[in-house]
């Protein structure tokens, strides 16, 4: 009984960080904003979810709990990939962004 109160609060706490996450989507500016909320966001909502799953099904949390370091590992990387492939393609920043750490390296390792 306890067991499933918290694996029902953890798919709770999950629901809605994918909420915020998608409607960081729909908010932010550009590409760039995007993939950082969608990225911290989707991982801790998705990993808080498939962890209550786990916890009301103990049957299966091994499983959970790899799938939850899939995830853990593979999101940022790819976000970095993607944002990345973006950046060389020359999709601009937002005009309101202050600083462009990727660009001052590579006109860095240009000059």
């Amino acid at each position: 009984m306890v067991g499933r109160i918290i694996g029902d609060i953890f798919l709770i706490i999950g629901g809605i960080f994918i909420f915020l996450a998608s409607l960081g989507l729909l908010r932010m500016p550009d590409v760039y904003n995007r993939m950082q909320t969608s990225t911290k966001a989707v991982t801790l909502g998705a990993m808080s979810s498939i962890l209550g799953v786990g916890i009301i099904h103990p049957a299966w949390l091994l499983k959970c709990i790899l799938i939850m370091l899939f995830i853990l590992f593979t999101n940022p990387v790819s976000a970095h990939a993607i944002g990345r492939a973006a950046y060389k393609s020359g999709v601009k920043l937002w005009k309101g962004s202050v600083c462009d750490k990727y660009g001052e390296h590579l006109e860095d390792k240009n000059e």
